[in-house]
């Protein structure tokens, strides 16, 4: 056995235990260096794993195509193995370790015979910082080490850390046959470990993305009183260089990257605000000792849809993919670059698609549907200091501190633009009760709600009752909890078109939550919250009508009693474990919309 560059008896331990399992021929311990990467590049184009793109107009970018039937997360195949089923709840799968690891073990079993052994060590968050986690993902997969090193601290470093305390997660990951019907996605909160199968997708197998920093972390949060949150961290900067920041949660379609490095609308440049985007997808809250709540984004990256990027949609994602990302299922052009649909540009007129087949605009399938040249969740993983509007407080070991929490959804009718909970355990309530219509681009019927909890259901890595519970806990023990609002950009007219903007316009509402989280500007009060009045949200620079303004500001009360309906049914769902403190949320919504009517 080659000697192993750590100290740490239980990761030698472990990963000799899991060498005995996977029967690799050989380990290679990644060491954060550029020489390294370099090296396992070329190997990885050599095996044809990646392809090396025009590196005049993409220096340091590759391509990847994963296997047909892996082009997403198999949230189906995801499963919290804990010991009690009561523990993961009822929206989660669930299976127990004993059966878990037996049939894990079954899959992994000399599954990396003729394969190299990666042993990654990993810090989600600064090394060293009190917000930060470390975990050890072994994986047979070059892709997943190069994606790794972008999307987290990887290398020597992180292993001397982890050698202070001998606490890490133990992840482990095999590609093994790539076969669907032996692909499993293992969560252990109660050992710290996750084990992946089966799968090449970068959903589930860089297993510091969702695995860790979400399912994992969200119990490791509520035992140590913090938050995993599935948010964007953002900082407004205002003319006299004091900074805000925000953390919000969106379900997916709903714009989220594009918010955290939105561009400030032509009308507002006067008033000299400029965008830092501290993350796009993770914060990590823990309550400082003045009592309020400061963020970190533990990774290092951006894990990006491709298609619909374009310079009007994300200008500043654009900037950042043009050097060092790897793209995966998009379109090769024949000059050695990339397309989506949506992208930039003209279409090209020809190219090969996700799949490594030839392809031409207008192609179809034997059954009269488009072929694209991207799959539709196409991604880019890229580095986020090739962001143009990067925090600089990236590596603050203390994070930042957050003015306001922001929810989410996408609502044809029913949600205000913008509106403020009463208090935090109202807050909690708005955000318990989040929702969506699905849209063409999801599965489900067009229109139809999908509850999804501060955008975390399929991500919350215990009983989400007592996730609810954990978010009113975090409130009680905040002396300066941050206010919570709800915003929807997507209310539409009686043509179905768009009432706001949204994309850069965006900021028009950011401006009010945090005119409101200063006291600057007064509030209506409605029985769902706190409103702006119509002349607080400054629309210079904007052809927006007066009369579109106040109907992106209405209520209707009976709608709102429908959705009162559908809320009941959700909540019934958690039985008699949900907090009698929604429940009088709840109620309370119900007698102001009534006495209102």
């Amino acid at each position: 056995m080659k000697k192993f560059p750590t100290h740490s008896k239980k990761l030698k331990d472990w990963v000799n235990k899991m060498v005995r399992l996977c029967q690799p021929d050989q380990i290679v311990w990644i060491d954060g260096s550029l020489q390294q990467k370099s090296q396992i590049e070329k190997e990885a184009e050599l095996a044809g794993e990646i392809i090396r793109l025009n590196q005049e107009k993409l220096p340091g970018c590759f391509l990847h195509r994963t296997a047909k039937d892996d082009v997403a997360r198999t949230e189906h195949l995801t499963f919290i193995c804990t010991k009690k089923k009561r523990d993961a709840g009822w929206t989660n799968n669930w299976m127990s370790p004993p059966v878990a690891y037996k049939k894990a073990k079954a899959i992994f079993k000399g599954a990396m015979r003729g394969r190299t052994m990666y042993v990654i060590p990993f810090s989600m968050g600064p090394i060293g910082s009190p917000f930060s986690k470390i975990g050890v993902e072994l994986t047979d997969s070059r892709y997943v080490v190069l994606n790794m090193l972008i999307m987290t601290r990887v290398g020597t470093a992180v292993l001397r850390e982890l050698e202070k305390t001998e606490e890490f997660t133990k992840c482990l990951h095999s590609k093994a046959q790539l076969d669907i019907n032996k692909r499993l996605i293992l969560h252990f909160p109660e050992d710290n470990t996750i084990w992946s199968v089966g799968s090449g997708y970068g959903g589930n197998v860089l297993l510091g993305k969702k695995c860790l920093s979400l399912r994992i972390a969200s119990w490791m949060g509520r035992r140590e009183h913090w938050l995993a949150e599935h948010m964007l961290i953002m900082g407004i900067e205002e003319p006299n260089g004091h900074i805000e920041y925000i953390a919000a949660a969106f379900p997916s379609a709903c714009g989220k990257t594009n918010l955290a490095m939105l561009v400030p609308p032509q009308g507002l440049k006067e008033k000299g605000y400029r965008i830092w985007t501290v993350g796009d997808d993770i914060a990590w809250m823990r309550i400082d000792s003045d009592g309020s709540l400061w963020a970190i984004n533990p990774e290092t990256g951006f894990f990006g849809v491709a298609v619909g990027t374009n310079s009007s949609t994300n200008p500043n994602m654009v900037e950042t993919i043009k050097k060092n990302t790897i793209y995966t299922n998009v379109l090769l052009k024949p000059d050695g670059t990339v397309w989506w649909e949506g992208a930039n540009g003209e279409v090209p007129q020809e190219g090969i698609d996700w799949q490594g087949k030839p392809w031409r605009p207008g192609m179809q399938d034997t059954n009269g549907k488009p072929i694209y040249g991207a799959h539709p969740n196409a991604r880019f993983t890229a580095p986020i200091i090739n962001c143009p509007s990067a925090s600089f407080r990236l590596e603050q070991h203390h994070g930042v501190p957050i003015s306001a929490i922001i929810f989410g959804g996408r609502r044809a009718h029913l949600t205000p633009l913008v509106y403020e909970a009463f208090s935090w355990q109202h807050g909690v309530f708005i955000g318990a009760t989040m929702a969506s219509e699905l849209t063409a681009a999801q599965v489900g019927k067009i229109g139809q709600v999908r509850r999804d909890p501060m955008a975390m259901f399929p991500f919350c890595g215990y009983n989400m009752a007592d996730y609810f519970r954990h978010w009113l806990d975090m409130g009680k023990r905040m002396t300066k909890p941050p206010k919570i609002f709800q915003v929807n950009w997507f209310r539409i007219d009686e043509s179905g078109k768009f009432l706001w903007p949204g994309f850069g316009e965006n900021l028009r509402v950011l401006e009010w939550i945090l005119n409101r989280v200063n006291n600057k500007v007064r509030a209506w009060e409605t029985p769902i919250g706190y409103l702006p009045y119509p002349e607080d949200i400054d629309l210079t620079g904007l052809a927006l009508p007066h009369a579109t303004l106040e109907k992106l500001l209405s209520i209707d009360k009976k709608e709102w009693l429908e959705e009162l309906k559908d809320i009941k049914r959700f909540f019934r769902k958690f039985k008699q474990d949900l907090p009698k403190e929604l429940w009088q949320e709840y109620e309370d919504l119900k007698r102001r919309l009534e006495a209102d009517a």
